[in-house]
């Protein structure tokens, strides 16, 4: 409680705007999914925009739609809304534009959907005006759009669309970084070329400010700089003097090395990253639910065959991506592609004399009903996943592992000592 008050980067910014009469906006997936963003953490900095003396406070809500039930919105813009009129009154302070994230916060490149989310913002540009988000979000159902693919909508005031505009001050709520960094970049890079920026605002304090750090080479101030971390899993692997390689396509290849070394950009010494493009000739996957595991697979098995790498750390990106689009049919075809690919890797690793543990970091494509509504499910799940040994000798896991286990499992393995950072347990019994 209170402890937004103490951080200077958002404070300054919003006493900037203030005392030069500007409007505070707040950008982000408002949405109680808790994966990439949480609405509390929106509308406390609004509650901190107003006590800091802001009499304009606009949210440009993401709409969620993946993290959460499909149609779920309407709860959060009716509590966003109530909250603004309470703080600023209705006037000064509403959700002015909704967009599904879908277009808001893709992480492939396709530039085009960025851009129409960036327009909206900075232009006021959009495919459909509401008098409300709640009127905008009930014609887009109309349409046929769940909240994921709202498709760009402007909620002007009366004297127009609400726009980011010079001296404005702009925050980005979200806290998990892959998703946000291709919007942030096309506001802060001198030198961005993912689109043509017709507007580029002179925001107050000099920039966007993200609340956590979305990349090392995105040059925005961020309230929660990152922690750093010692002795990760590829830390330790570096540090022994072995070698590590990190693939995935792209859907997923923040996961095996930004995030799976703890927020670091640069590559460890000793580790390779192989990075296979997702498919680009698709708006979903579930219009191509094998997405580029074979790709993905035949580079994994060649890596396994030259002896090269002590350690491989690969992700399927299929059951996360394919299960987000609710699509059952889809779901078991992507399933089985990476089930096909899986046999391929574990032939290699028995052909290698090597081991290796198949797992998850939760769970999705086993649930894609919602058993109490009936409806599609796209979020993730709360099961407990597997754990999956394929190597020699006769070994036996615990139960009740956990996913700090897998590290020291891991070096364990691999004959290593286990840092004392790492307090999960070997998941592996004495013999």
């Amino acid at each position: 409680e209170g402890e937004l008050d103490t951080i200077a980067a958002l404070t300054d910014t919003i006493d900037a705007a203030v005392d030069a009469g500007r409007a505070v906006h707040l950008l982000g997936l408002l949405s109680p999914g808790g994966v990439h963003s949480h609405e509390d953490h929106i509308l406390a900095m609004a509650e901190l925009a107003a006590r800091r003396g802001a009499q304009r406070i606009y949210i440009h809500a993401f709409l969620d739609g993946r993290d959460t039930a499909p149609r779920s919105a309407l709860a959060s813009i009716e509590r966003a809304n109530t909250r603004l009129a309470e703080l600023v009154g209705a006037d000064n302070g509403h959700v002015a534009s909704i967009i599904g994230r879908y277009f808001a916060m893709d992480r492939d490149n396709r530039w085009d959907r960025v851009e129409q989310a960036y327009r909206l913002l900075t232009e006021g540009v959009g495919q459909h005006t509401a008098g409300s988000a709640e009127e905008g979000l009930r014609a887009a159902y109309e349409r046929g759009e769940n909240d994921e693919f709202v498709t760009a909508t402007v909620i002007p005031q009366a004297q127009g669309p609400v726009t980011i505009a010079d001296g404005d001050a702009v925050f980005f709520m979200n806290f998990r970084a892959d998703r946000a960094r291709e919007l942030s970049r096309a506001f802060v890079e001198d030198s961005f070329t993912g689109f043509e920026r017709r507007v580029r605002p002179a925001l107050a304090g000099g920039s966007l400010v993200t609340l956590t750090r979305y990349a090392a080479d995105i040059p925005a101030p961020a309230a929660f700089p990152p922690n750093d971390l010692h002795n990760t899993l590829g830390e330790v692997v570096a540090n022994r003097g072995l070698t590590q390689l990190r693939i995935a396509e792209t859907e997923k290849y923040a996961h095996v090395t930004f995030f799976f070394s703890g927020g670091r950009e640069a590559e460890f010494e000793g580790e390779t990253r192989v990075l296979v493009p997702s498919p680009q000739d698709v708006k979903t996957y579930d219009e191509k639910p094998e997405m580029s595991a074979v790709e993905v697979t035949d580079r994994l098995v060649k890596a396994i065959d030259s002896g090269h790498y002590d350690l491989i750390v690969c992700n399927y990106a299929n059951g996360d991506m394919v299960g987000h689009t609710g699509d059952f049919d889809a779901a078991v075809k992507a399933i089985e592609a990476v089930d096909a690919c899986v046999g391929r890797v574990v032939e290699a690793i028995e052909r290698a004399g090597g081991a290796c543990l198949v797992t998850a970091d939760h769970g999705n494509a086993e649930q894609m009903v919602n058993p109490d509504t009936g409806v599609a499910q796209t979020a993730h799940t709360t099961f407990t996943v597997p754990l999956i040994y394929v190597g020699s000798g006769n070994v036996k896991l615990r139960d009740g592992g956990r996913l700090c286990d897998i590290a020291p499992t891991l070096l364990h393995m691999l004959d290593q000592p286990i840092p004392e950072e790492m307090t999960g347990q070997v998941l592996i019994e004495p013999a």
